[in-house]
């Protein structure tokens, strides 16, 4: 199934801003699989367009067991992969603690714990508006790899 979206309403989204751009693909994926990522509808999507819906949930909460790291390199987000790789070694050094179970104090804790993480957040949100701008860029110099584009 190829995810069909139409120029009016890219062109519209572009106007508004880099995120509305993004978001015009992004809400399409997600109805196209009925909110529902899962085995049943991975199919439903090309890689190229898994990246970009990756981005979209990476800045709602990191995402580290998928080519995510890549895919924003090839974007051209170079110091995003960088971020993700860095932090995907934090966690996997300490996945076990890291995945846990805890109580609310004991999760709480672990922010002081790992101020590693802090470091790398406090990156992201610098550089996180340049990130929308180049991926944003990519979509558009790429955008049939992203959706069938209707008149």
């Amino acid at each position: 199934m190829s995810v069909q979206i139409s120029s009016q309403k890219i062109e519209k989204a572009s106007k508004e801003s880099m995120d509305a751009f993004l978001s015009v693909f992004t809400d399409a994926y997600l109805q196209t699989l009925d909110n529902k990522l899962d085995n049943a509808t991975m199919g439903l999507l090309n890689g190229w367009q898994h990246s970009l819906l990756a981005y979209h949930f990476f800045r709602e909460e990191i995402i580290f067991r998928n080519p995510f790291a890549k895919s924003m390199k090839i974007f051209g987000a170079q110091e995003l992969s960088k971020i993700v790789y860095k932090a995907m070694e934090i966690y996997d050094t300490n996945q076990n603690d890291l995945e846990r179970e805890t109580t609310d104090e004991e999760f709480t804790a672990m922010y002081e714990q790992y101020e590693a993480f802090d470091e790398l957040e406090e990156r992201f949100f610098e550089i996180e508006e340049d990130c929308t701008s180049i991926i944003a860029s990519y979509v558009d110099n790429h955008i049939e790899d992203f959706a069938v584009i209707a008149s």
